[in-house]
């Protein structure tokens, strides 16, 4: 008889989100639901998932073990956000105030706001101020249903203030409930002091960030924005084939702004994920679906940002683009630490079915920072990382309502309402 110290009993649904990933066209729809299941755990891991005749069968329940009562309430894997920058220093609200007052985003950055304001805010602080801060914005996440995520520097913009972002998520993934993958971004923009010569910042990205990272194995994956006024084509491949030689995997901000080439950046060097894509074109769409790479779509920076429209997500599915969501945590657009508003914003701007979007929320997400194999879906095998949900999967996508009931990692409650 199999083992178990924690059970989810008694749950109108369980949406397990199994099989294989990640899921592409049609198959993005198949949430794999079990009706009046039981989910067991042992230290941490599933052991059984299905009905609760089945369950008498096959486990025997651990006489101190955990139980949780799921009745009328549904069950989701916990969610993977697979794009953020909680790590950072500083304040930019007043730039909020102005974009609602009318300024662009661009306009903002060309006045001295923007990513380069967090830049000197974040290069003054510490490692533990840096960790200070972004706890509490893992814990909203938590609180919100995310239990692993990934997390990116970029603030620095220089050798040792992003050497401190990403020991600071080091230091936050072994400290916090939420798994954290690390993500190095030195080319997130070019720093003030190199704008007259941008290619002394590539190399500088190339010869001296990157061997640190590395060295120190501090990142899993390197990304690059590749937009208009950012970095080229050509600098953005250069930078990420750098990284490739040294262990790091790809990812592309790609197309956020306007229209470019950054899908076909991110398909040329093989990337894991092409995120944002608010103006990929089919071309573009196919590139990433020849390529296996997953488009990681933002709506929440798209909303705040007032861009007015959205990542083309029937466009990218019809296309067999694996599409995953995230939230986007930054201190400029990313106000939201919530997956299920990315899941709203989905259905509702981007005209995904709330089963698309259930799965581009777990199991695409950790499709794409390689984490499938052991969480985003509810099955054997896997950490016991789930969300109840207080009713129908419904109660997801209304914004406001107390829907996240319970949060567990590992098979413990992390989060309770």
């Amino acid at each position: 008889m199999i083992r178990a110290d924690f059970l989810i009993e008694h749950a109108g649904v369980i949406a397990t989100c199994a099989g294989p990933a990640p899921r592409r066209g049609l198959a993005q729809r198949e949430i794999s639901p079990i009706r009046d299941g039981v989910i067991a755990a042992f230290e941490g891991r599933i052991v059984y998932v299905g009905d609760a005749e089945g369950f008498a069968d096959a486990v025997t329940v651990e006489k101190n073990a955990v139980r949780i009562d799921a009745h009328e309430c549904s069950v989701v894997p916990g969610f993977v956000d697979p794009h953020t920058h909680v790590v950072y220093a500083g304040d930019r609200t007043a730039e909020l105030h102005r974009r609602l007052a009318g300024e662009t985003y661009a306009s903002v950055a060309a006045a001295g706001g923007g990513i380069v304001q967090t830049v000197a805010a974040t290069r003054a602080a510490t490692v533990e101020q840096l960790v200070s801060g972004a706890r509490p914005r893992l814990d909203e996440m938590l609180a919100c249903g995310t239990t692993t995520c990934e997390a990116k520097s970029g603030y620095g913009l220089d050798l040792e203030s992003e050497l401190r972002q990403l020991r600071a998520i080091r230091v936050l993934d072994e400290e916090h409930a939420i798994d954290i993958v690390p993500t190095f971004m030195g080319a997130h923009d070019i720093p003030g002091e190199y704008r007259s010569r941008r290619g002394e910042y590539v190399s500088l990205v190339i010869d001296e960030m990157l061997p640190r990272v590395s060295e120190e194995g501090l990142a899993e994956y390197c990304d690059v924005f590749c937009e208009h006024d950012v970095f080229t084509p050509e600098e953005s491949i250069e930078m990420l084939d750098a990284a490739r030689r040294l262990g790091l995997r790809a990812r592309v901000h790609a197309e956020e702004l306007a229209p470019g080439s950054g899908a076909s950046v991110a398909a040329r060097v093989g990337a894991r994920s092409a995120d944002h894509l608010v103006h990929v074109d089919e071309r573009g769409a196919d590139a990433l679906a020849d390529a296996g790479v997953c488009a990681t779509l933002l709506p929440i920076a798209a909303f705040y940002l007032k861009l007015g429209r959205y990542a083309p997500a029937r466009m990218l599915i019809a296309r067999g683009v694996a599409v995953a969501l995230a939230t986007d945590v930054n201190p400029g657009a990313g106000f939201s630490p919530s997956m299920p508003f990315a899941m709203t914003l989905a259905c509702f701007g981007m005209e995904m079915t709330l089963e698309e979007a259930l799965v581009a929320a777990t199991l695409n997400a950790a499709w794409a920072i390689d984490r499938a194999s052991v969480v985003g879906s509810l099955e054997p095998g896997k950490v016991m990382d789930a969300v109840v949900v207080n009713g129908p999967l419904t109660e997801l996508i209304r914004v406001g309502a107390p829907a996240i009931r319970t949060v567990v990692k590992r098979g413990e409650v992390v989060y309770r309402r």
